[in-house]
């Protein structure tokens, strides 16, 4: 390790590893600091019976030759070195219902999303047609999503105004087109009270342009972002929770690790939760108002989810991931179960290998749940790098969600059963310590329309040498979180100075 960085970024999930590599792009010396045994947040990947299961990255949207995010990859140096497969076209995304035994097919590119679209709604054309224009219409407010220069999107208030739920039922009154229009809703925790039209666009534009799933798994991602920040000399560093910071006349001088070790450097880039942060920093760096805004904005709802080990040619490959719900009728309530009722909905996703067969090795499955159903064994803190085992009570409840999930599956898949060589399960408490989300939340904080501003935090703090980046800033996701550290990088580089290098890298 250095004696001193020009940057020193805590937290090696996407955001901290792209600004990472921007800024070593530019000539700084770089080093990222991770408390965890695998780099990457929610990119990390985990192998059981020899099969490869994501923690967050199920597919991954706008990776199609000069989309938005196939630029930014292309920045970084890393679209090269990736390997993706296209999900079907004609229905990368599939709605259902418990009391409807129709599937409805989300399709690629919009032309198709409509035409596939209106032969299940034969009637309801225009309707369809006005959903895709406010999907753009709304996408383009925001610059960066479009690598175009502009006003910051929180200077024009009134797109976070409009209520995504409302706004589909003002397009039709046919219930089940507006429960297929919110049927991905899984993408960003959606709640029908709360959640604004803009986080449904631009979560479901990308998608719709284009959508692809990572060849083994999504820490390939990770591999390729350390091995370019490792060309461009930059130093990585896991078991390396940072505790606090030292300061001197206000400013940070360096983050201490694990034996009192110090990191100096001349800024500070954080990329975990902002609310573990200021605890980092301590008491009395901040204005009060300011901290209190932070501790209590909402976090996201939390996730249970179970990881399905197939047995060998017994269940075949699905290019394509699934959204089901018992009833079209409460798509935007799944949040609001009862321990009866659990689960409401689900979306489940299948793993694809290098050389993907006919059949398939594994299937994942995501649903809500509630930080408090964990609340027994919330003091225990359980990972890689440090064992501690919840008790047979803990294994005991997980087993019933696992059985209750697969009851589920069974409506909808009838042989699944007998296709499970084994499964394993993840709870918020898995996402807790594992990605480092507060109470495990799924995607960061709340972006609530009754409160647009609420939960807006600028990368740049009161602290002159500390930024925020990660998906609690902008958005989450592999593209938000992307774009949130190039706004990051860009209050030290300048706006348009790596926009343009953005785009200029693009042209050649």
């Amino acid at each position: 390790m250095k004696a001193h960085y020009d940057v020193v970024i805590i937290g090696s999930g996407l955001g901290g590893l792209v600004s990472a590599i921007i800024l070593a792009k530019e000539g700084k010396s770089v080093c990222v600091l991770e408390k965890n045994n695998q780099y990457g947040g929610n990119l990390q990947t985990f192998v059981r019976n020899k099969t490869i299961f994501d923690t967050g990255v199920h597919y991954i949207g706008g990776l199609s030759e000069g989309q938005n995010l196939y630029q930014y990859f292309k920045y970084i140096d890393i679209m090269d070195d990736l390997e993706f497969k296209k999900l079907d076209e004609d229905g990368f995304d599939i709605i259902s219902f418990d009391n409807d035994d129709k599937e409805y097919n989300h399709a690629q590119g919009y032309e198709n999303f409509i035409k596939v679209l209106i032969k299940d709604f034969p009637e309801e054309e225009s309707a369809i047609i006005a959903y895709c224009d406010k999907l753009r219409e709304t996408c383009n407010e925001f610059p960066l999503y479009n690598l175009k220069k502009g006003s910051p999107y929180y200077d024009n208030v009134s797109v976070f105004q409009l209520q995504a739920k409302k706004y589909i039922e003002t397009l039709t009154t046919n219930k089940k087109l507006q429960a297929v229009l919110a049927g991905t809703n899984y993408l960003y925790a959606g709640d029908g009270e709360r959640t604004p039209f803009y986080v449904h666009a631009l979560s479901t534009n990308t998608y719709i342009e284009s959508s692809y799933r990572c060849k083994n798994g999504g820490s390939q991602i990770t591999k390729v972002l350390m091995k370019r920040l490792r060309e461009l000399g930059g130093d990585t560093y896991k078991h390396s929770e940072v505790s606090r910071f030292n300061f001197e006349d206000g400013i940070i001088t360096a983050a201490v690790i694990k034996n009192d070790i110090e990191v100096h450097g001349d800024l500070f880039i954080s990329n975990i939760d902002p609310k573990q942060t200021l605890k980092m920093v301590g008491d009395g760096k901040f204005r009060k108002s300011y901290s209190n805004r932070i501790s209590q904005i909402e976090t996201t709802p939390a996730a249970f989810s179970l990881y399905i080990v197939l047995k060998p040619n017994s269940f075949k490959y699905q290019n394509k991931n699934f959204y089901h719900f018992k009833d079209y009728n409460n798509v935007w309530d799944t949040l609001n179960y009862t321990e009866e009722s659990w689960p409401e909905g689900y979306m489940m996703s299948m793993g694809v290998k290098k050389n993907q067969g006919e059949y398939g090795d594994n299937i994942a499955v995501m649903t809500y749940m509630n930080y408090d159903e964990v609340a027994p064994w919330v003091d225990s803190f359980n990972t890689v790098a440090h064992k501690n085992e919840r008790g047979q009570s803990y294994e005991q409840f997980k087993t019933e969600k696992a059985e209750k999930i697969i009851i589920e599956l069974e409506k909808k898949f009838p042989n699944i059963r007998d296709c499970i060589e084994t499964f394993y399960t993840s709870t918020p408490l898995s996402y807790r310590d594992y990605i480092g989300n507060t109470d495990g939340a799924m995607y960061g904080y709340v972006k609530d329309v009754n409160k647009p501003m609420h939960s807006f935090i600028s990368p740049k703090t009161r602290i002159k040498n500390l930024l925020f980046t990660g998906q609690s800033l902008n958005m989450h996701g592999i593209l938000g979180v992307t774009i949130g550290a190039v706004i990051t990088c860009s209050e030290v580089l300048g706006k348009d100075y790596l926009l343009n290098k953005i785009l200029e890298h693009n042209k050649n």
